[in-house]
């Protein structure tokens, strides 16, 4: 446990003795705490079934706490009307596992939603949707379909469609999982750049390769408990 708890604007991800259950007698999550800083990047590891996606549902308010506090940018969440979900939603950029992408659209308009909610004028939204195409290698596919994508294309994708809005908190489930090593390496370095901009990120991952290559806080979960929170050198190999 980083800290105790009290209210501090430094720490835009806060826990404290959360626990979930999805059926009576069987945690996903048991008794975690935790804090993480503004702009600090976290991985998020264990093994399948440990809880990872679970803690990343919670902290993105698709499910409710069994147990205990969760403040995200001083909301508590377990207090939100469902009113106030997309507000807070709003100032959170998710990469799904599944991608979560509109096949009914293109690529381009799949990442532009993101700034039409929050009311971005077209000019600047298109000018700033064809950047962020471009650091995930998929400018010239910006009017294809989702569909007619590979599942890798899809992947980022769902990365731009997460960072274009230079959200305050980036919540990333696997999001290297689709990809070759050289291009997850690229994608750990935009999150990586959106962390010195003072983006708070937290990514999933069962990759040892990323987490040697990367010295970064690491919080591994076993059985749905936080087994160990590793403080890492911040410069990478």
């Amino acid at each position: 446990m980083r800290g105790a708890w009290e209210s501090r604007d430094d720490c835009p991800v806060r826990m404290y003795r959360v626990s979930k259950s999805y059926i009576a007698g069987s945690a996903a999550l048991r008794d975690v705490s935790l804090e993480i800083r503004k702009g600090e990047f976290v991985f998020l590891t264990g093994q399948s079934g440990a809880g990872k996606t679970t803690l990343l549902d919670l902290l993105f308010a698709a499910e409710r706490p069994s147990e205990g506090q969760i403040l995200m940018l001083g909301r508590n969440i377990a207090r939100l009307r469902g009113s106030a979900i997309p507000a807070l939603r709003r100032r959170v950029g998710v990469v799904f596992q599944d991608f979560k992408l509109l096949q009914g659209r293109s690529v381009e308009e799949n990442v532009r939603i993101t700034l039409d909610v929050v009311g971005t004028p077209r000019r600047e939204a298109r000018s700033r949707v064809f950047n962020m195409l471009r650091q995930v290698g998929l400018q010239h596919r910006r009017y294809h379909s989702p569909e007619s994508l590979s599942g890798g294309e899809q992947q980022r994708v769902a990365i731009a469609r997460a960072l274009v809005g230079e959200p305050e908190i980036l919540l990333a489930d696997e999001p290297t999982g689709n990809l070759d090593p050289d291009l997850s390496i690229e994608i750990i370095e935009l999150m990586l750049n959106a962390a010195t901009r003072g983006t708070t990120v937290i990514v999933a991952t069962h990759d040892h390769a990323l987490l040697e290559r990367y010295h970064r806080r690491t919080l591994r979960l076993e059985a749905g408990q936080l087994a160990e929170d590793e403080a890492r050198a911040s410069a990478d190999l």
